[in-house]
């Protein structure tokens, strides 16, 4: 029962950097305005190719998180969904102490409760 609460955030996780993939890469000066309302509107235009490079690197790591779902033996599955949720809880943590407290919770958070519920049916 703890795999299958661990699968649904890894999904919700996954599902995350989707949307943040589509937010940096297509839609950086128009939705992603409302989004990061604290930089200022005149900076969307010039980091339009910062903002999608940083969006396909959200896309690997929902790449990553959807193919730990698709494998079929347990223990490989579990070993990457760890490996990918380790990195987008680490990008979280850098996120907030950089950018954001808002970046703990929103992609750091979620990971980390992964990273726990996948060890815990490891050693429960």
């Amino acid at each position: 029962m703890i795999l299958v609460f661990a699968k649904i955030i890894i999904g919700i996780v996954a599902l995350l950097h989707i949307y943040f993939l589509w937010l940096e890469m297509f839609a950086w000066t128009t939705r992603a305005k409302k989004v990061f309302r604290s930089l200022p509107e005149h900076l969307f235009e010039p980091t339009k190719t910062l903002a999608a490079n940083q969006g396909l690197y959200n896309g690997f790591l929902a790449a990553g998180l959807i193919w730990s779902l698709l494998i079929q033996d347990i223990h490989w599955q579990i070993y990457v969904g760890l490996f990918f949720l380790g990195c987008v809880a680490v990008a979280g943590m850098y996120g907030a102490i950089t950018a954001s407290k808002k970046i703990f919770t929103v992609q750091a958070l979620p990971a980390l409760v992964g990273i726990v519920l996948l060890l815990a049916h490891l050693f429960l």
